[in-house]
């Protein structure tokens, strides 16, 4: 029975240090450039919208309509209006920026998530016929996903961010509920819940991880 030597801590991370605990990206200025690109395109495409006759906004979720399920694909990528994409701006490029801190790889698999997810919710919920566009629901997921990571991986760091963009943007927060017809509190709702939950399974993964890589490693011989 050979046991073999515990195995090095990775070269881009000093020894000790816990990535699933990292508040920033590891690599900060390609994550600012994935999260300026997302935006752009967002901007792209309304541009489109505007200058082409294709009223896009109608590929946008039509709930509990068969033919609007592909709706989800496209719903983030659209907006009502240039109004509506400004005020989503500001929080998509700094969450966005912020979701990359365990790398983008993983933050295209939280983005997955919440896209999905908060999709199929608005389909599910949203009264019947309405079209819902907009890239809320996964600024929303973000925001819920930054808030509750660092209660899961039980990071200080983490949790001393939360505090402080609830600080800021605990405004945001009135758009889980109910209120104004023209505004989707369901791609709200389920956006935040999608985030929570990515953040969970996230949290859940690095501790399978961790066991692993921490456990006996053994050869029969």
């Amino acid at each position: 029975m050979t046991t073999l030597p515990p195995l090095p801590a990775p070269a881009s991370e000093p020894s000790g240090t816990d990535p699933a605990k990292r508040v920033l990206p590891p690599n900060p200025r390609a994550a600012a450039i994935v999260a300026l690109a997302f935006t752009v395109l967002l901007y792209l495409v309304e541009l489109v919208d505007v200058v082409l006759p294709a009223d896009l906004d109608q590929g946008g979720i039509l709930a509990r309509d068969l033919s609007g399920l592909d709706g989800v694909l496209w719903a983030p990528l659209l907006h009502a209006g240039w109004g509506h994409l400004f005020s989503n701006t500001v929080p998509v490029l700094v969450f966005a920026f912020l979701a990359m801190s365990a790398g983008i790889g993983r933050w295209v698999l939280v983005t997955a998530i919440i896209w999905v997810l908060s999709g199929v919710g608005v389909w599910l919920i949203s009264p019947g016929g309405t079209v819902t566009v907009g890239a809320s629901g996964v600024a929303f997921g973000w925001l819920a996903f930054l808030l509750v990571r660092g209660i899961f991986n039980r990071a200080v760091g983490q949790i001393l961010v939360a505090v402080v963009l609830l600080g800021i943007w605990s405004g945001m927060l009135w758009g889980l509920l109910p209120g104004d017809p023209n505004v989707s509190w369901q791609g709200h709702l389920f956006g935040a819940l999608s985030g929570v939950f990515a953040a969970w399974l996230m949290a859940r993964m690095d501790r399978s991880q961790a066991r692993k890589a921490t456990g006996p490693g053994s050869l029969a011989g």
